[in-house]
């Protein structure tokens, strides 16, 4: 049960946000900012980067929320995403994005666990600046997400089958628009 009075309706983020449209629509372009890029990383592996961290973070509604998203940009391969969610370094991706998941990884436990030896190992694998700067941006937020998400007990569906519609209507529309019309309500 959320710890504040939100529409029980809505679950997760989108509760929380309507809740609070003035901090939603920051925090909405933040998201499509960062993760419906394809310069440098794929929306695919911005997806999968925020996933791998919400995992990291047993944050539930975002782990699952933003594997579905990469799964709808990867051709619905479930099976990756959970590799990549669970054990990376065994998923058959790049090495390069097995180095920006590492340098997330670090990230989610706390910004100084980056390591010049991991930024390095990402730049010699292919990474650019940039792609280290998202990667870290990424990470950072979604730390922020889920804990905005746990720290408010917002409602988790734990039927798995809600999160594809939604994240074909996110890979679709992108994130912030479609929650609200301009009377704030849901649509």
């Amino acid at each position: 049960m959320p710890h504040i009075d939100v529409d029980r309706n809505l679950p997760g983020i989108r509760a929380l946000m309507a809740f609070r449209p003035e901090t939603a629509a920051p925090m909405g372009e933040l998201a499509n900012v960062l993760l419906r890029d394809d310069e440098g990383l794929s929306m695919a592996e911005r997806e999968l980067i925020a996933a791998h961290v919400s995992y990291l973070n047993d944050c539930f509604y975002c782990h699952q929320s933003h594997g579905a998203i990469a799964c709808e940009y990867l051709d619905g391969n479930k099976d990756l995403v959970e590799q990549v969610k669970k054990d990376y370094n065994s998923a058959p991706v790049s090495d390069k994005l097995k180095a920006l998941l590492s340098i997330a990884g670090s990230v989610q436990k706390g910004g100084k666990y980056v390591t010049p030896e991991q930024v390095e190992r990402a730049k010699t694998l292919g990474a650019s600046d940039r792609d280290v700067h998202d990667t870290v941006l990424i990470a950072a937020v979604f730390c922020m997400f889920n804990r905005y998400v746990d720290g408010l007990a917002a409602t988790t569906p734990t039927d798995l089958s809600t999160y594809p519609p939604r994240a074909k209507q996110v890979a679709t529309n992108g994130y912030g628009a479609h929650i609200f019309s301009a009377k704030q309500t849901v649509v």
